[in-house]
């Protein structure tokens, strides 16, 4: 009797997506509890194909973390330094441009810049290093500062969040990155990130930032001490949010990375989560163009099988990611074009060079 019972539900679940309905937290609930992994990637994939057909996007980018110092603690983060702490810098703009044209090619499209919520400096030193960008590489998208410190900014500087961004935007911001978010529920943040912003406060960021015309990236970062609960809840705040604004291109699962590369299996995220996590981001966020398979945390060879699990997006050439990898992130911390272009072809999909609004710029 228990598996026709699960069969009809699993049956109504399917006819509900058919018909473009919207899922429940309730729907979710039972997909995450579900055995039928495989049906659920069915279904995703098949969501997925309806809006982006067969392209996978990827994008030329470059991460920079122009400070560590930090006020906030973190429960999940390895990549902080408290003033004066050995390891603990921060970059003035001769060092910036330093590290840039070290690590400069001409394809790069975007700087995605996320860094420490750093009190010993103003404010100001957030808008100079757009503007320095800006004058050197006018031609790059700056995709820079999370919600979390849009708020702390607001914070440091006096202003509200919605002058701390349009200064933001003058000084030449283009977009906001997804990152802050984690889960957005208070009892999550209360334990992993209590000195950063709530999670009305992060998601204000994001709906003054669409109001003001900027389109911006949503994570949720999984894995820890999370309920399945918690992180549908997240989705659904999400998705209202998106239902008022249309701000968001991407929504961005991040598996948590635990603290050193040698962790053992226990301490890591499964493939089956992970694959789970993707698919059910897919079915949960209608109002979402792309669900982004983050190859830098699940690895190349998961990120390829996300493409049959409802992912359109696989993210960048990422030239040296530090955040992740502070934390024992076991994948290298870049990758080439040749090779992004093989991951998606190899898995009977067209890869799609695009920039950081999903322009195309070049299909393979």
């Amino acid at each position: 009797m228990g598996a026709i019972i699960t069969d009809l539900k699993m049956q109504t679940i399917t006819d509900k997506v058919n018909h473009g309905e919207r899922l429940t937290i309730e729907d979710g609930l039972y997909l995450f509890d579900s055995p039928d992994l495989l049906g659920i990637a069915q279904l995703a994939n098949q969501v997925n194909y309806k809006k982006n057909g067969d392209n996978v996007y990827f994008i030329e980018n470059m991460y920079i973390n122009p400070t560590n110092v930090c006020e906030a603690n973190c429960g999940f983060c390895g990549f902080k330094r408290k003033p004066g702490q050995e390891g603990a810098y921060t970059m003035d703009s001769d060092a910036l441009l330093e590290y840039v044209e070290k690590r400069w090619n001409d394809n790069i499209r975007e700087f995605h810049i996320v860094g420490g919520h750093n009190h010993e400096v103003p404010f100001d030193y957030y808008l100079d290093t757009i503007r320095t960008l800006k004058k050197h590489y006018p031609q790059v998208t700056v995709k820079a500062y999370t919600g979390a410190e849009i708020e702390f900014f607001s914070r440091i500087s006096g202003l509200s969040m919605k002058e701390v961004l349009e200064e933001l935007i003058k000084a030449g911001l283009d977009t906001l990155p997804g990152g802050g978010a984690e889960i957005l529920t208070e009892r999550y943040r209360l334990k992993m990130s209590p000195d950063k912003a709530s999670t009305d406060q992060w998601l204000e960021a994001h709906e003054i930032a669409h109001n003001l015309g900027l389109k911006t990236h949503a994570t949720m970062l999984y894995g820890s001490i999370e309920t399945t609960e918690e992180r549908l809840i997240h989705m659904d705040r999400l998705r209202q949010l998106q239902d008022r604004t249309n701000g968001y291109m991407v929504f961005i699962p991040l598996a948590m990375q635990p603290r050193s590369v040698s962790a053992g299996l226990k301490r890591r995220t499964t493939a089956w989560d992970d694959m789970r996590t993707l698919a059910i981001s897919r079915l949960m966020l209608d109002n979402f163009d792309h669900i982004k398979a983050y190859w830098i945390n699940i690895g190349v060879q998961l990120t390829q099988m996300a493409l049959t699990f409802g992912s359109s997006d696989i993210h960048g050439t990422l030239i040296e990611e530090r955040i992740s990898h502070a934390v024992g992130a076991l994948t290298s911390q870049g990758i080439t074009r040749d090779e992004l272009v093989y991951l998606i072809k190899s898995a009977g999909k067209t890869p799609v060079e695009r920039d950081t609004f999903y322009n195309v710029i070049k299909t393979y």
